[in-house]
C-alpha cells in the first residue's frame, strides 16, 4: 500500500483524475490531495467533480508520500503560478519518487525546471514548451524514464493507469 500525494487545483480534467484515482484506490493505495489551501473544495472543468483538498501545499513534505500523480486541464498552469507548488514538485520529482504525469501535467514540471534530458509526453499545445524546457518529446500513450510516466490526453488513460500502477509495486 503506498501514499501518493495529488497536486490538484481548480479547473483539472476530470477523468485524468478519477480514472487513475479509483484504480489506485482499488488496488489498496492511498491518496492525500494537496492544493493551495486545506478544507477547499475544487472541481473539474467538465464534469464539475469535487475534490477536497486534505492537505495545504505549504504543510506537505516529500517524504510522507511514495508517489505524486499530476491531472491535467487547467489545474497544472494554475498551481505553477505558485511558488510553493513548483517547489513541491521539484523536490518530489527530485526525490527519485515515481511521477505520473498527464495532458497539461507536464506544465508544473517545467516551471519546476526538472525535464532536461528526459523523454516525456503531453497534450499537444505544450510540446513546443516540452522542448523548450530540454526534455524529448515523444508522441506516444505512455511514456516512461525513470521515475516518470507521462502520457497526453484521456485516451491514454488505460496505458497511463496500467503503467503507473507496475511503477507502484
Amino acid at each position: 500500500m503506498k501514499k501518493i500525494a495529488v497536486i490538484i487545483d481548480d479547473l483539472f480534467e476530470d477523468s485524468e483524475y478519477t480514472e487513475p484515482a479509483s484504480a489506485f484506490i482499488t488496488a489498496g493505495h492511498n491518496l492525500t490531495h494537496i492544493g493551495l489551501k486545506e478544507g477547499r473544495t475544487v472541481k473539474g472543468k467538465k464534469e464539475g467533480t469535487e475534490v477536497t483538498i486534505d492537505l495545504a501545499i505549504r504543510d506537505a513534505s516529500v517524504e510522507n508520500f511514495d508517489a505524486l500523480l499530476i491531472p491535467g486541464g487547467y489545474s497544472p498552469d494554475k498551481l505553477r503560478s505558485h511558488d510553493e507548488a513548483v517547489q513541491f514538485v521539484k523536490d518530489f520529482f527530485n526525490s527519485g519518487k515515481p511521477v505520473f504525469s498527464i495532458c497539461h501535467g507536464p506544465q508544473l514540471l517545467i516551471t519546476a525546471d526538472v525535464l532536461k534530458n528526459r523523454k516525456v509526453t503531453g497534450w499537444k499545445s505544450i510540446v513546443q514548451d516540452i522542448k523548450n524546457a530540454g526534455a524529448d518529446f515523444i508522441d506516444a500513450e505512455v511514456v516512461e524514464d525513470d521515475n516518470l510516466v507521462s502520457s497526453r490526453s484521456p485516451r491514454d488513460l488505460p496505458a497511463f493507469i496500467q503503467t503507473s500502477l507496475k511503477k507502484l509495486k
